[in-house]
Parts: structure tokens; C-alpha cells; sequence
């Protein structure tokens, strides 16, 4: 590998640690968001540390040939010891004060190992700058030797537990936390076959053999794969959500606009956000959500039971599902009822159908916005074309956005408009 490839992963690194700078100075004294960042930083130092043109820029300005090799195997430590902090506190205890114990355990063992590579190194005798094959080049010098076997070492502890415990967590957890989790079990395989290289390429100029390419050409390869994937392992517990919310959003957009354009406090519904909150989809996501709910609540007084019982029972002849049809009726009934809604703005109270107007009492029945089922006990969370409740849930909103184009809705809105409206 050259050193674009190594500057390349350490700027994509190093741009997923620009993006965690600010909330890093919100949360900076949350500990798993120190050791994450440090993890990305530490990740990224590395690669640029391993470069071939920064080994030897760094060996002239220190002065002493391969210095950049004692800087470099400090750093991978460094890097394993923050990851396993990072475990530890993702995985996180009942016991807080366990956790610092635990954290600070990891952190002095590796402090003393990256303290005997130094002292190794600065005994030993290394004068041939090598800037790709360092480990397999001095696997037979004294000190020399038993600092590249001590990193190595360290190193392969700290990927075989994050390894093993990733993937047992897996199976414990769910959602992005279980992808997460996942993600990184491969990409700290992907390291600890870095190390496994790197070690029996050592082991092969012991035997006499030359099996360097394994640690200069193919371990190189498999670090970055899992530097890449580790990286993201990390970071999809904090954007997973946010995909989510930005998926919701998106998909209540077609209900969003059905009930706000049928709504005389439409206007107030629809104030833009502050641009400071453009960002925020969780935020804009919520304002969505309340604006349907709201909109729900005033057509509610035009809801008519039997439109969404003909267009239940038409969805189910056409071979939805039970509950596709029951989202079909549901997003008849409102097309419908926000149809009625327009027409009494304009011209009056329809003729027929519901009449007269609810009060708030049975509003709340019929149309609820907890975030939940409304109404008396039956009419739950998965009522039915029959049934006296509109589910006002989110995935009870999106399914009721997805069926808002359906074509059975459209013929319920043309029908009701064909009876005299």
C-alpha cells in the first residue's frame, strides 16, 4: 500500500471526528463520548502515522532511524486501549463506579505496555530506517525482538475481546444497537487478522522464512477493511435513529399533506421551523407528527363510519391484507371527511352523512393524540374498518400516509363527491 491509501483513511477518519467535535464540547464529560472520539482520532492517527512518507519525515525531525515505529505501535496501543474503554461503557453496568474501575484497568495495562516498547526500543539497536517492513526486517534483534512481540500481542488481546465480545452482544440486544454491534465484530475480525499476519510473518523469519509480504502487503489491507468498518460500527448507534426519524418523515409527507390542506388552522400548523432546527429531523419529525394529529382532530367531526367500512371491505376484495385494508379505510375516511371539511368552508355543511357536530369528549374517543390507541377498551392500537378508534400511533400514521394513494381511496373520495356533495 502506498501512502495515498494511508492519508485517504486517515481523512475519512478524521472527517467522522470533525463531525463529532460539537457534540463532544456538549456532552465532554460523558465518558463514552470522549473514548469514541478518541477512538476515531487514535484510529486515524494511525494510518497517517503508518504511512511510509510520514515514517520518514517523522524519523528526520526526531532524528533517530525508525522512531516512527515506536511512535506508531504507541498509537495502536493507544487506540486498543480506548476501543476497549468504549466497549466497556457501551456495554455500560448497573454499577457506575465498576465501570471507571474497569476503564481505568485497561487504561493502566496499556500504558505499561506502551511504556516497555519504549523502553525496549531505546535499548535495542534498530540504525536501518525501514519505513514498510519494520516488524518482519529487525524480528530477530535483540529488544528489538520483544517489542514488536509485545505490541503485537497487546494489540491481538485487545481486537480477540472486542471481537468476541461484539459478538456476544449481539445476540442480547436489538435495533441499531444489534447492527452496530455486528458491524464492528466484523471489523475487529478484519484487525485481529492484521495482527495474526503480522505475527506469523515474524514467526516465518524465525524459521528462515520470507513471508513479509503478509505483513507489508495483505495485513495493510485487512487493518484498513476494519478500521472502515469499526468506524461505522461506532458511529450507527448515533446516525441509525436519525435515518429512521428522516424514513418517518418522508413517509408521513402524503397524510401530512392530506390533513393540512383540509384544516382552517392550516397555517399555523405549517410555521417553518427555525433554521437552526433544519437539521434536526427528530425535531421535525415530532412538529409532523403533532400536525397530522391536529389535523386529525379538527375533520374529525366529519368521520363517517361507513366509508371506511366500504372501503375496508373493497380493500380486502381486491386482496390486501387485513392490515392494508384497515389502513385504506382509515385513509378513505379521512380523505373523505377532509373533502367535507372543505366543502363547509366553502359552501356550507354537506348534505347528509354525519350530522351535526361532536364534542370534545367524543372527539377524544374517536381521534386520539397521545401517541397511542384511543377510545374505550377494543378500539386498540390495530382497530378495525368497523371499529370505533383511529389509531393515531406513528406506524399507524405511516401506514395510513402509504394508503393515502391508493386507489380505492381515490374511488371513495370520487363516490361520496358523486352523492352530492
Amino acid at each position: 500500500m502506498n501512502g495515498l491509501v494511508y492519508f485517504l483513511a486517515a481523512a475519512t477518519l478524521w472527517t467522522g471526528f470533525a463531525a463529532q467535535m460539537p457534540s463532544l464540547w456538549r456532552d465532554r464529560r460523558d465518558p463514552m463520548k470522549r473514548a469514541l472520539c478518541a477512538v476515531i482520532f487514535l484510529a486515524g492517527f494511525c494510518f497517517a502515522l503508518g504511512a511510509p512518507p510520514t515514517v520518514g519525515l517523522v524519523n528526520r525531525l526526531v532524528g533517530v532511524p525508525n522512531a516512527a515505529a515506536c511512535l506508531a505501535y504507541g498509537a495502536v496501543n493507544a487506540f486498543s486501549a480506548a476501543s476497549l474503554v468504549l466497549i466497556v461503557h457501551w456495554r455500560g453496568a448497573d454499577d457506575p463506579a465498576r465501570l471507571r474501575r474497569v476503564s481505568r484497568r485497561w487504561l493502566l495495562a496499556y500504558a505499561v505496555v506502551i511504556a516497555a516498547q519504549t523502553a525496549l526500543f531505546a535499548v535495542g539497536d534498530a540504525p536501518v530506517e525501514r519505513l514498510a517492513d519494520f516488524d518482519t526486517y529487525y524480528a530477530d534483534t535483540p529488544f528489538i525482538r520483544e517489542m514488536i512481540v509485545l505490541y503485537l500481542v497487546a494489540h491481538l488481546a485487545a481486537a480477540l475481546t472486542t471481537t468476541f465480545l461484539c459478538w456476544r452482544w449481539t445476540f442480547q440486544l436489538s435495533g441499531w444497537t444489534r447492527r452496530a454491534l455486528a458491524v464492528l465484530a466484523v471489523g475487529w475480525l478484519c484487525t485481529s487478522a492484521y495482527g495474526v499476519l503480522k505475527m506469523v510473518a515474524v514467526v516465518g523469519r524465525w524459521t528462515g522464512q520470507h513471508w513479509d509480504p503478509l505483513s507489508t502487503r495483505l495485513a495493510p489491507m485487512l487493518v484498513t477493511v476494519g478500521a472502515v468498518l469499526t468506524s461505522a460500527g461506532y458511529v450507527l448507534p448515533l446516525l441509525g435513529p436519525r435515518v429512521d426519524s428522516l424514513v418517518a418523515f418522508l413517509r408521513l409527507g402524503p397524510l401530512f399533506r392530506l390533513v393540512g390542506s383540509g384544516s382552517a388552522s392550516r397555517i399555523g400548523r405549517n410555521v417553518l421551523l427555525s433554521w437552526r432546527s433544519l437539521g434536526d429531523v427528530e425535531l421535525r419529525l415530532t412538529h409532523r407528527t403533532t400536525a397530522i394529529r391536529d389535523g386529525l382532530r379538527d375533520v374529525s367531526v366529519h368521520f363517517d363510519e361507513a366509508v371506511r367500512e366500504r372501503a375496508y371491505r373493497q380493500a380486502l376484495s381486491l386482496g390486501s391484507s387485513a392490515g392494508e385494508a384497515e389502513a385504506i379505510g382509515d385513509a378513505a375516511m379521512v380523505a373523505v371527511a377532509v373533502m367535507a371539511g372543505t366543502r363547509e368552508r366553502v359552501g356550507g355543511p354537506r348534505q347528509g352523512g354525519i350530522q351535526g357536530g361532536l364534542d370534545f369528549a367524543a372527539l377524544d374517543v374517536l381521534v386520539g393524540i397521545a401517541g397511542g390507541h384511543v377510545g374505550p377498551a377494543g378500539a386498540g392500537a390495530g382497530a378495525t374498518a368497523g371499529g370505533q378508534g383511529l389509531d393515531t400511533g406513528q406506524s399507524a400514521l405511516i401506514r395510513m400516509s402509504r394508503a393515502v394513494r391508493a386507489g380505492v381511496v381515490e374511488g371513495a373520495v370520487r363516490a361520496e363527491r358523486a352523492r352530492g356533495w
